[in-house]
């Protein structure tokens, strides 16, 4: 059984300078961009979402091509958060997926769909439940 996921974010002395900590020991920040009043020292919380969906794409595409063999040899994703403005409802992700390797139209459509398959899509596109507590 894997650990749960778990992250620690700590709003540092520096306005909006958030530094986070995870279970496994890894570090990282997120920040906002000095327009707002921050530092943009690292990314906006709402880029490391993007972040995330991309690197698991790209994880995700390379195991599932590893697992059946297809000849992928690089992924690039490309996301934006609302391109063409924020919607009256929701968000939108675009998502763009560009594959190399002498790839057919059946194994780029299998791609595609453990792309849309991958845990973080899964996780965006699902219900999400947010419990809160305030501690002392």
């Amino acid at each position: 059984m894997s650990a749960i996921p778990t992250v620690k974010a700590t709003l540092e002395e520096t306005p909006y300078l958030v530094s986070f900590s995870d279970d496994l020991g890894h570090a990282w920040s997120a920040d906002e961009p000095t327009e707002v009043g921050g530092g943009n020292r690292a990314p906006t919380p709402e880029r490391l979402i993007l972040a995330s969906l991309g690197a698991c794409t790209a994880i995700t595409l390379k195991m599932v091509a590893a697992r059946r063999q297809l000849p992928l040899t690089g992924v690039e994703v490309e996301l934006q958060l609302n391109p063409a403005g924020k919607p009256v409802a929701g968000n939108d992700i675009v998502r763009r997926i560009t594959v190399q390797g002498d790839l057919n139209e059946e194994q780029r459509a299998q791609l595609l769909k453990a792309a849309n398959a991958c845990p973080m899509h899964k996780l965006l596109t699902g219900e999400i439940r947010v419990e809160t507590e305030l501690g002392i």
